[in-house]
Parts: structure tokens; C-alpha cells; sequence
């Protein structure tokens, strides 16, 4: 993980994580990123639960394009609000977008296409908000729709449950928009559960997320979406998420927190460690439920 993120994830990249909304959220990735000091980020994302506001905190971010920010099973991040407000450690820039509207963005991205008109944002005060959204008119009926610009982000940190090396990758579950952002996006990190051989990946191509072409690291780190679920793999760490909220409602706590799990392990491994393996056996998959297996033979 050291080494993708000091190769791939410079100062001031725009940085595309927690694509499958609340699942398969690569924590290990953005752990990273605090401990090597990034700056001047841009966060690209839907619903990144906390991570988001981590990143924040440790004052890593310039600017955010997302549909919200903060701990979606206690409330709105406390970083992202005293930056927003108060700022604090820094003010960052925010660029509203609804959970439609960022996926239309990313798949605009992904089709090559400047933007993506949407009926959806029509009345709503996010037109206001983002003065990258524009009003027209269709020219088939003469109505109103809202154009959506294209993003297209530096970096995509994808989080999968298996990969080979050269990154064909599969990922199931939730995955909201993990796709068109895996096309949008000018290179990829991908962070896997296991490693599988090419030949078991490829045996499966209709589920390989995206062209390898675009992916520069290949990273294996098991429960590197830790807390959020990994479906098959891992539940959601629940304890985990309430008590980054109440360690994190002041700037001495939120502080105390950075050093206890972030700058105080040299790793992921070392976050694990800290954790124990109690915590990680209370997530693990305890009923299997296995697909059906698909025949590709003609």
C-alpha cells in the first residue's frame, strides 16, 4: 500500500473512494494517504462513511465532490463540519452533489462525453448550490433538464474481494457506481481481499470489474475495507464506527484518534493488530451463502 499511494496518489490528485456507497470502502488506502501526508486532495465519491471525514481531519483535503459526508449510522462528520464552518484544521471547498448526479458525472466520464442531462436535480436547490450544474433546454421537446459535467478522476482506489496481479478484479455485492467510476478514473488502485491466479479470474470475465489497462498497483490487504462490509468476506464494524464519532467530536480527540490508529502503526497490519482479533472474528462471515456456478462452455 506505501508504495501505490507514493507512486499514484500525488498532492492535489483527485482521488475517486467509497464507490459502493457504504460497502467495500478502502480504509486501508486512506490510512495511507493520512500517514504520508498527502495535501491539497480532492475527494471524489457518493458516501464515503467516515473516511471522508478522516481525511479531512488530518487536513489531507482541498476540495470535496460528493453527496454527503460524515458517519452514516450516527450523524454528520464532525471534521468535515468544523471545516466547513469553523476552518478547521482548514476550509475546504465543497461541491454538492446528489447520489444520481455523481453517478451520472462518473458516467459521463466513462463514456468519453462532456456531460449527462438529468431531470432529477430539476427543482432542487443543488442547481443553486453547484454552479458547475447548468440548466437547459432539450432540444427533442424544448423541457427543462440540468446538464451534469463529466468526472474524470485522477485516481480511483477500488476495493474488491479478489484480483489477480495484473488486476482483473472481481467484486460483487452493493457496488452502487464502483463501475462507472473504475472507467471514469485515469488510473486505478485495486485493493483485494485475496489474490487469485489469472486463469481462476478469467474463468469468470463477465464479473473482471475493469480493463487492466487502467490499473497501476495491484494491492493485496486483507480487511483493508475495515469497518465497512465486504460481502462474503466481513460485516460491518458497528463499535468501530460509534466510537471514531465520539472520539472525533473535538480537535484534541480527533487528534488522540490520528495517533492511536493511524500515525501510531507503521501499516494496515499494524491498525489490525491494535484492533485484535476479536474484533475482526465478530465480522467474520459466519453462514457461507454460495452462488450458483455458471458455465461459459458453447
Amino acid at each position: 500500500m506505501k508504495e501505490a499511494v507514493a507512486r499514484f496518489v500525488p498532492d492535489g490528485a483527485s482521488v475517486c473512494m467509497g464507490t459502493a456507497l457504504e460497502a467495500l470502502i478502502p480504509f486501508a488506502a486512506g490510512h495511507e494517504l493520512i500517514r504520508q501526508r498527502r495535501r491539497g486532495l480532492t475527494l471524489v465519491g457518493p458516501i464515503s462513511d467516515i473516511l471522508f471525514d478522516q481525511l479531512v481531519g488530518a487536513g489531507c483535503v482541498a476540495r470535496i465532490q460528493a453527496a454527503w459526508v460524515g458517519n452514516v449510522s450516527a450523524g454528520l462528520g464532525y471534521n468535515y463540519r468544523r471545516a466547513v464552518e469553523h476552518g478547521v484544521p482548514h476550509r475546504i471547498e465543497v461541491e454538492d452533489h446528489s447520489n444520481l448526479s455523481m453517478a451520472a458525472a462518473l458516467q459521463a466520464g466513462a463514456m468519453g462525453a462532456p456531460y449527462v442531462p438529468t431531470y432529477s436535480l430539476l427543482g432542487t436547490g443543488l442547481v443553486e448550490s453547484n454552479p458547475s450544474f447548468k440548466q437547459a433546454r432539450d432540444p427533442f421537446s424544448g423541457g427543462p433538464v440540468v446538464l451534469v459535467p463529466a468526472l474524470t478522476p485522477d485516481v480511483a482506489i477500488l476495493h474488491v474481494q479478489r484480483a489477480d496481479a495484473e488486476g482483473h478484479a472481481h467484486c460483487w455485492g452493493t457496488l452502487g457506481i464502483t463501475r462507472p467510476a473504475a472507467l471514469a478514473a485515469r488510473r486505478l488502485i485495486i485493493v483485494a481481499e485475496e489474490i487469485w491466479p489469472r486463469e481462476r479470474i478469467l474463468s469468470d470475465p463477465g464479473l473482471v470489474l475493469a480493463p487492466t489497462l487502467k490499473v497501476a498497483a495491484v494491492v493485496h490487504e486483507p480487511f483493508g475495507a475495515y469497518p465497512s462490509p465486504v460481502q462474503g468476506c466481513y460485516g460491518r464494524g458497528h463499535d468501530f464506527y460509534r466510537r471514531y464519532h465520539e472520539d472525533s467530536r473535538t480537535v484534541e480527540g480527533m487528534q488522540a484518534w490520528l495517533d492511536r490508529w493511524v500515525h501510531g502503526v507503521a501499516d494496515w497490519r499494524g491498525f489490525l493488530s491494535r484492533l485484535g482479533t476479536d474484533a475482526l472474528d465478530a465480522v467474520r462471515v459466519k453462514a457461507p451463502r454460495l452462488s450458483e456456478p455458471l458455465d461459459y462452455g458453447v
